[in-house]
């Protein structure tokens, strides 16, 4: 079994996420090979909350150029996690 911080790298701190916080939904960057099981088993373990419901998109690199070399930046996996009702997560 992985880590907890393995699967969950960071919580996405953007405007749609500030946007869907109100609704008790939180965005994470978290691994590419995690299911939405182990990604609501580490969200629970590292902020000690409980969740209701995941979410998960596969966020395709875009292509960049560099001077004459093309290429692409890698793809990540992003959680839309929503918690139930009472529990929060303290974004400082």
């Amino acid at each position: 079994m992985k880590n907890s911080h393995d699967i969950v790298k960071g919580l996405l701190r953007t405007e749609k996420g500030a946007d869907m916080m109100p609704f008790n939904k939180y965005l994470f960057w978290v691994d590419t090979k995690a299911n939405k099981v182990e990604i609501r088993d580490a969200v629970e373990n590292i902020y000690k909350v409980k969740v209701d419901k995941v979410n998960t998109i596969n966020v395709k690199g875009k292509p960049k150029r560099v001077r004459y070399t093309v290429g692409m930046t890698s793809g990540w996996k992003k959680a839309v996690v929503t918690l139930k009702k009472g529990n929060k997560i303290d974004v400082v």
